[in-house]
């Protein structure tokens, strides 16, 4: 029973029962990351999708992001969100040991059913893009059918 107390993560080969996977999971059910922890290592952005009668507003949250690393585009009503953010820390120091360079890339596809490829703005503020995508004014088909 010393295993479901929660983080205890101890290791005592003489109380050993073979189940130490099952009491880890009990101690992660336990913790306060319950149901899951997330990765930003695996995440990706955020987006918000709203529709009216004119347009589309989609809203995507990119902290620390600049414009000059996102690529925004739209193929046959389907909106194409890419960020590509690369650091590379320039140091002159020869005798390092440890140098770590980071690069990662996230997409993102929404499809948009009536958009019109004319128009769409996008803008990119404190952290938050927002793209305006209108739509393709159709017109009215309805036909009122007379039964003979």
């Amino acid at each position: 029973m010393a295993g479901l107390v929660p983080f205890n993560k101890r290791e005592n080969s003489l109380l050993s029962t073979g189940f130490e996977g099952f009491q880890n999971m009990l101690d992660d059910f336990f913790a306060d990351a319950w149901p899951f922890t997330r990765s930003l290592a695996d995440d990706t952005f955020k987006i918000d999708v709203q529709e009216n009668e004119k347009e589309y507003i989609v809203e995507a949250e990119l902290p620390g992001v600049k414009k000059e690393e996102v690529d925004v585009s739209l193929n046959e009503g389907r909106l194409n969100i890419t960020v590509s953010k690369k650091e590379n820390v320039d140091k002159k120091y020869k005798n390092y040991i440890h140098r770590e360079r980071r690069l990662s890339s996230m997409t993102r596809n929404i499809f948009l059913r009536d958009s019109d490829s004319e128009g769409i703005k996008a803008k990119l503020e404190e952290g938050l893009l927002t793209i305006t995508v209108p739509k393709v004014v159709k017109p009215d088909n309805f036909v009122k059918i007379t039964i003979e």
